[in-house]
């Protein structure tokens, strides 16, 4: 018996204009009618959630950047967070640096945006923005809970392969972006399945009581971790190869399918 969904945002529920399909909206609502726990399972910080909002209102959980942080949607607060120090962050820019000179950074906190020189365009909507510094109190103050580097020429499977075994007594790594070779790095112990495993304790639910859905490499821990978890077929291969089961596509509104075949 399923008690619990866990769904990805982007590429699987949210299309790339930034909205979910009222059949699958449709689904997520009568899947919470049933009884079923919905908890949403992001690499967006709290702050860029408006799809699911403007979906679903305050309905359900959150587990954001990348599972660093908890967030209560109905009561609009964060629940629970794990940062990644400034220090651990300069050791890991140190690595990358070495491996990819051009690489420029960003840190994601509790608080905003950190935007190192040539991440991208300042004037881009990013949100709160501040210039990214290692070295200040502050940035630890408000608590990192992504740690970013892009490479401006390296293909990010590339980029991943060197940098991701030499960061991985450090930090976890991971990405999740087709168009951008992004790293996204957090706490060494955080990942998606870790945050989702303890918000599934507290409500006493097993991890085979679990459906998740998921398109990206910082999905596969969680599509392994649930009893149940689908990649989208119009994922990466990756994520493809390590899940037990496959959902159509974005465009058919694969995790609506699944799910109503699950209510029938």
């Amino acid at each position: 018996m399923i008690k619990l969904i866990a769904s990805d945002l982007d590429g699987t529920i949210v299309a790339k204009d930034g909205t979910i399909s009222e059949r699958t909206k449709r689904a997520f609502i009568e899947a919470r009618e049933s009884g079923i726990q919905i908890v949403f399972v992001t690499g967006r910080p709290f702050r860029w959630l408006t799809p699911i909002i403007e979906a679903f209102g305050g309905m359900g959980k959150v587990i954001c950047s990348n599972g660093a942080v908890l967030y209560d949607l109905e009561q609009d607060e964060v629940i629970w967070s794990r940062t990644l120090s400034a220090a651990t962050a300069r050791k890991a820019s140190e690595i990358i640096l070495e491996l990819e000179p051009k690489a420029a950074f960003a840190a994601e906190t509790t608080k905003g945006l950190h935007l190192g020189e040539g991440f991208a365009d300042r004037h881009h909507n990013f949100g709160v923005q501040a210039v990214l510094d290692l070295t200040s109190d502050s940035i630890d103050s408000e608590g990192i809970v992504k740690f970013l580097a892009r490479s401006p020429h390296l293909p990010i499977d590339k980029f991943y392969a060197s940098a991701g075994p030499q960061l991985a007594q450090l930090v976890s790594v991971t990405h999740s972006a087709f168009d951008v070779s992004l790293l996204e790095m957090a706490h060494v112990d955080i990942h998606k399945a870790t945050t989702l495993h303890e918000y599934c304790q507290r409500l006493g639910i097993a991890a085979y009581e679990v459906m998740a859905f998921g398109d990206m490499p910082n999905d596969i821990e969680m599509l392994e971790y649930a009893g149940h978890g689908y990649a989208m077929s119009s994922g990466h291969p990756t994520t493809l190869a390590s899940a037990r089961f496959r959902a159509p596509s974005l465009a058919e509104d694969g995790v609506a399918q699944v799910i109503e075949d699950l209510l029938k």
